[in-house]
């Protein structure tokens, strides 16, 4: 809602307000030339929904009065009160046999002034001073030790590094490859005979035996 001051009389403004222009302009058309407390009594028993709007309106310029140039809003008579229209919203409903009706969202801006009853200018807005901004607390800070900054500012000393043993190379792919030697067997030796034991006698082969021949006959 914006608020206007200018000469001798104070202003609010409230735009985009979604209400018909001519069913605001009903409302505003009550309160022209009243005092803001009769004024306010009307819009309190008034049952159209603009007359929400329109208080809104009257009472931000009352504030304004009060807060910029110090008067007392109970003083003040509304010397202008008027309704402009605004952007029209287009919206569409559904109809029979597959047409459109239209719908037409109204918006409108409602203007307030109020002034003094004798006509007299309104005085210059109040000047406040500019709020000061306090710098935050500064944290304290610790004091280290003369050793320890010392040391700090020194360039520290660099470690020496590891060094690595060499690995051992590998063998060549041919010595790798090639296969262990065979060892010779080894052969059992003969068993000591003891006294008295019988000398093994050696073994016979047996022949083949011969096949059967049957008689052709």
């Amino acid at each position: 809602m914006a608020v206007v001051d200018a000469g001798s009389s104070v202003r609010a403004e409230a735009r985009f307000v979604r209400a018909a222009p001519r069913k605001a302009q009903l409302v505003v058309d009550q309160i022209r030339g009243r005092s803001v407390p009769e004024a306010r009594a009307v819009l309190a028993f008034m049952e159209r929904d603009a007359a929400r709007d329109v208080r809104k309106v009257l009472d931000s310029a009352a504030a304004n009065a009060e807060a910029n140039h110090g008067l007392d809003a109970d003083e003040l008579v509304v010397t202008a009160a008027y309704v402009g229209a605004g952007p029209v919203l287009k919206r569409w409903r559904a109809r029979a046999r597959g047409r459109v009706g239209r719908i037409k969202k109204r918006t409108c801006h409602i203007t307030v002034a109020l002034a003094l009853p004798s006509g007299e200018a309104i005085p210059e807005p109040i000047e406040r001073p500019a709020p000061v901004s306090t710098p935050p607390p500064a944290e304290p800070v610790a004091e280290e030790p003369a050793a320890e900054v010392a040391e700090e500012a020194s360039p520290a000393e660099e470690k020496p590094k590891r060094t690595r043993a060499p690995r051992p190379k590998a063998e060549p792919a041919e010595t790798a490859a090639a296969e262990p030697e065979e060892q010779p067997k080894r052969t059992r030796k003969p068993k000591a005979k003891a006294e008295g034991e019988p000398e093994e006698k050696p073994k016979t082969e047996r022949k083949p035996r011969a096949r059967k021949r049957t008689e052709e006959g």
